[in-house]
Formats: C-alpha cells, sequence, structure tokens
C-alpha cells in the first residue's frame, strides 16, 4: 500500500508518537498538536469502553482546549500510561494555565490487548507515553504492529486461536485546503473488509477460510472468550471546527467503522472515535469536513490490518 502523505505538507499542525513493547505485545500511542493545543469531542460507539477525560470533550462541557489524545494498550491499567503525556507537557509549560503552572488535558482510550499475544502483566506505563510524546513526528508514521496496535487482532467470534493480527493504521483525505487524517487501534471482535465490502482479515474456518461473523452469530454463540476487542481512532481536520461540529464529525465517521469492521459497536467492543481540530484558522463546510473523515478512517482501518505482521501463530495479512 502507498504511504500517508506528510502531514506537515497538508496543513496540520500535529505530530504522533508511538511507544512499543514488541515482547509484551503492547504499547501506546499520542496523538497531540505540535506546538499549541487543539478543540476536540469524541463519540463512543462500543458498549465495553475504557476511558479519561472523555467527558470533558461532551459538547456541553465547559472545557474547550486539549493537549494530546492517547490510545493505548493494557486495557483499564493501560489508562495510567495517560500520566506520562502528562509530565512531557507539564515539562514543556504547555496545559490549562492555572495559578503556579499548567493542567494538560489529555483524554485517553483503551484498547483490551491481555491476551491472546505477549503477556498480561506487560502494560504501557507513563514513560513509554512520555517517549512517544517525545519522539512524536508528522513524517513517516510507522504502521501495523506498532503502538497501540502492537498486541491488537481481530475475527474473535470462534476465539482467540482462530483470529487474525489487527495493528495501527493511518489514513488521509483531503488537500491543504481541507483534509482529514485517521489514526486508528483496529482490535476487533468482528471482521475487517476493504473498500469494496470484501472480508480482508477476521476469524477462521477450520480450512484456514475467513468467516463471516454476523452469519455465523445468526444462527450460534461467539466460541471462547471473545470480550478482549475495542477499535480507537482519531479523526484530525486541518481546519478549525467548534466543538459541536466535531462531535458531528466523529458521529460521521462512524459509518467507515460500521462499514470496515463488521459488526462494530457490540457489547464485546469499547469502540470510540474522537475528532479533533484547530483552535483558530480558516473553517470549511460540514458535510465536506464529514465526507472526508469518512474516507480518512476507512482507510486507516483497512490499513492497520494490511500492514500487520502475524505473530505468536495468529497470521497477518503483511507476511
Amino acid at each position: 500500500m502507498t504511504q500517508p502523505r506528510d502531514l506537515d505538507a497538508l496543513g496540520f499542525d500535529l505530530v504522533v508518537g508511538h511507544a512499543t513493547d514488541e515482547a509484551g505485545a503492547t504499547g501506546c500511542t499520542v496523538v497531540r498538536g505540535r506546538t499549541d493545543p487543539f478543540r476536540a469531542s469524541a463519540v463512543v460507539i462500543g458498549r465495553a469502553t475504557g476511558t479519561r477525560e472523555v467527558a470533558l470533550l461532551d459538547p456541553s462541557a465547559a472545557n474547550d482546549r486539549v493537549d494530546a489524545i492517547l490510545l493505548t494498550g493494557g486495557s483499564a491499567y493501560g489508562l495510567d500510561a495517560a500520566a506520562g503525556v502528562m509530565r512531557w507537557m507539564e515539562s514543556h509549560g504547555r496545559g490549562y494555565p492555572i495559578a503556579g503552572g499548567v493542567v494538560p488535558i489529555v483524554p485517553t482510550a483503551v484498547v483490551f490487548d491481555l491476551a491472546p499475544l505477549g503477556r498480561f502483566d506487560a502494560r504501557p506505563t507513563a514513560q513509554m507515553a512520555y517517549d512517544a510524546c517525545e519522539s512524536a513526528t508528522a513524517r513517516g508514521i510507522a504502521e501495523g504492529n506498532v503502538g497501540a496496535g502492537t498486541g491488537c487482532t481481530v475475527g474473535k467470534v470462534r476465539g482467540p486461536e482462530r483470529c487474525m493480527k489487527g495493528g495501527f493504521g493511518v489514513g488521509i483525505s483531503g488537500d491543504r485546503a481541507l483534509a482529514a487524517a485517521a489514526f486508528v487501534a483496529v482490535n476487533a471482535f468482528g471482521h475487517v473488509c476493504g473498500a469494496d465490502g470484501a472480508i480482508i482479515a477476521g476469524a477462521r474456518a477450520d480450512d484456514g477460510s475467513l468467516i463471516d461473523t454476523t452469519e455465523f452469530l445468526k444462527t450460534r454463540e461467539a466460541e471462547g472468550s471473545p470480550a478482549a476487542n475495542t477499535t480507537i481512532a482519531v479523526v484530525a481536520l486541518n481546519v478549525a471546527l467548534s466543538k459541536g461540529a466535531l462531535h458531528a464529525v466523529a458521529a460521521a465517521a462512524s459509518t467507515a467503522l460500521f462499514a470496515r469492521v463488521v459488526p462494530a459497536g457490540t457489547r464485546f467492543d469499547g469502540d470510540l472515535i474522537f475528532a479533533m481540530a484547530p483552535l483558530a484558522g480558516p473553517s470549511a463546510p460540514q458535510e465536506a469536513c464529514e465526507q472526508h473523515a469518512v474516507r480518512a478512517l476507512g482507510d486507516a482501518i483497512e490499513r492497520a490490518v494490511r500492514l500487520a505482521h502475524g505473530r505468536d501463530g495468529i497470521p497477518g495479512l503483511a507476511d
């Protein structure tokens, strides 16, 4: 697959950083402004989410600035890694200014990657998140088995032994006048589809063929322990939008999630989409922003599995 374009060339004032524990099969990914805070909102789609500071992103909440977004493995344990992002921000004087210092705002969402890969006791640490902030870049953002995508798997309707490797992906739609960039960790209960709707990764039958999860569930219960899932994404715009408009962008982008991950938003998933944009600058029509967000997220989800290598007996499409 072609590499994503340079974020700088499209006018994004943001950078993305990973920290990876390859042996433990976990990691985290930070999306932060290169120099400035940004505005953000979010839509929770799944019914088993693990989050921190997400309530601040509701359009009705008073807060209107965010310093970074953290996507992390480790399930609920991984929420502790946000302290590392806060420490990096504070050391650089970045955060909500108050008497005596700053308070960085770092909304966080987790995937459950404690099984079947790596070790159960391997979780992203605050130091890993600090390092991800420090190494964040706008160019050559790594994809596949990296950061929050390190321990991701997809297609678990027949249990973990029949799944395939998921990962981290980047998608971009648009140009310097208006563009959306999507960053996603795909760790889904369901299967993943390409742009044409064909299944490209998911649960495997006894003969190795791919199973349609929805057809399977019409007549049978999920096998094994299917609860270790969640797809989490950030969709960024290079134009300024209100928090309410960003909430609508995140909701619109969910159509890409439901088209590419089937089924999405189940009781086994904690799916969540963040949307972010600059605090100030030129704006763009709401509908155009939403359509670019949908396309970028769809491409990112596909890239996340196509660029993931297999490990520990679980196959990946990049092999």
